[in-house]
């Protein structure tokens, strides 16, 4: 059973046919002045014709169209931009069948204006179909799987294909020729067509590969530092995708270059619900010593390390019990040290927090030492992944870690700095 906004189409294009024909019937039956010039009888006809001609276009496009526009419902797309190209087809038959009514034109100049009005039709069906295409493309997007799957790209290749289909006709009805003829001479213009649209031939192939691989959606955060691209992909197209970088600047990346070159798409990172940190702190070597019985009694006073500084005394106890007489010398027990009561300290202070993903890896790590200092490094991730919250998160890790260093009788190695000279030659 037709739709509401199928009924109206049909009324929509059977008023459009009834208004073209009796258009034509009032303009063959309109008497022209007797003992005018032949001249003037042309132009006469010519401004009549052009006057119903216009008419009929304005009664289409604000009578007829916009009864149909009310007819459909208004709760998405509509299909108004299809019949409003389609309505210019209206006047341009009024102009083909009535031209050659008009007295006294030459037979030359009713061919040409015939030939020039099916090129234009033949034009406006292509807009028409165009923006069908485009309607398409607008209805798919309000599908939850368009920003994964987008098809701007393949609708774009249709409309490519649709124009130049179009060009060809519109040179063959100038010419009264059959497109036939002219497809067959493209053959020797192969190669020039492949150097023209190479792009284009390239870009289709990307877009069909990231589509199909699911490399890359609307909304990915990517980096591709060859191209200045550090943000959110905004649209995917079939020559360029549009990436808005951090500073709210619009990185245009050709889709080709997204197969071609290596690009990070944090998709990944969003999806897991964490964010890595990966940051170390490094602490000046001169100070990392073994801790005396008077430091360890005063560092038990610290909650988060008091149940491992008594399994450590436990199992330095028993190792150093077992080496006999030897383990009375300190050179050969084993003790703890400030680094490594630290190192826990942190692992622990970690684990407490709830804004650390407890599920994803945890670890805190010496790394090789170097000129400036052994890097104590912190690897983990953090509960969320929007930005503001994780450098919030992550700055106050290292704020409250910077700032309790010195009880553990440790501190962070600096270069110099005109302080420190002012102070030494003082």
């Amino acid at each position: 059973m037709p739709t509401i906004g199928e009924e109206a189409r049909t009324r929509g294009f059977d008023a459009m046919q009834q208004l073209t024909n009796e258009s034509l019937s009032a303009f063959r039956n309109i008497p022209l002045p007797d003992g005018l010039p032949p001249w003037a009888e042309t132009l006469a006809a010519v401004g009549l014709l052009a006057g119903i001609a216009w008419l009929a276009n304005f009664a289409v496009k604000h009578g007829l169209l916009r009864f149909a526009v009310r007819m459909l419902p208004d709760n998405g797309p509509t299909p108004a931009p299809i019949a409003a190209r389609l309505a210019n087809i209206v006047p341009a038959l009024i102009i083909a069948s009535g031209i050659r009514a008009v007295p006294h034109l030459p037979v030359a100049a009713t061919t040409v204006v015939s030939n020039v009005v099916s090129a234009s039709i033949i034009l406006f069906v292509a807009m028409a179909i165009s923006e069908a295409l485009r309607f398409a493309n607008r209805i798919y997007e309000r599908r939850a799987d368009a920003a994964s799957r987008p098809i701007k790209g393949y609708i774009q290749v249709l409309q490519i294909l649709l124009y130049a289909g179009a060009a060809i006709l519109i040179i063959a009805a100038l010419m009264e020729e059959s497109p036939l003829l002219l497809l067959s001479g493209l053959g020797a213009m192969a190669a020039v067509l492949m150097l023209v649209f190479k792009d284009t031939i390239l870009s289709l192939v990307a877009s069909v590969q990231l589509t199909s691989n699911d490399m890359l959606r609307v909304g990915d955060w990517i980096e591709m530092p060859q191209m200045g691209a550090d943000g959110d992909v905004i649209d995917i197209a079939l020559h360029t995708v549009k990436v808005q970088n951090w500073d709210k600047t619009i990185t245009t990346i050709p889709t080709h270059r997204l197969i071609a070159e290596s690009f990070r798409n944090w998709r990944g990172m969003s999806e897991s619900g964490g964010r890595r940190i990966k940051r170390a702190v490094l602490l000046d070597q001169s100070c990392i010593r073994f801790l005396s019985d008077d430091e360890r009694r005063e560092l038990g006073r610290i909650a988060l390390i008091r149940e491992h500084l008594e399994r450590k005394r436990n199992e330095l106890g028993e190792w150093n019990t077992r080496l006999g007489e030897a383990g009375r010398e300190p050179v050969n027990a084993r003790r703890l040290t400030n680094i490594g009561l630290f190192r826990a300290y942190v692992l622990n202070y970690l684990r407490a927090d709830a804004r650390i993903a407890k599920d994803m890896t945890l670890i805190v790590r010496q790394l090789a030492p170097t000129p400036q200092g052994l890097p104590l490094e912190i690897y983990c991730f953090t509960a969320t992944t929007a930005w503001n919250d994780y450098e919030n998160i992550q700055a106050d890790i290292f704020d409250h870690l910077l700032a309790i260093l010195p009880e553990f009788h440790l501190r962070v190695f600096q270069e110099p700095s005109g302080i420190d000279l002012q102070r030494l030659a003082g």
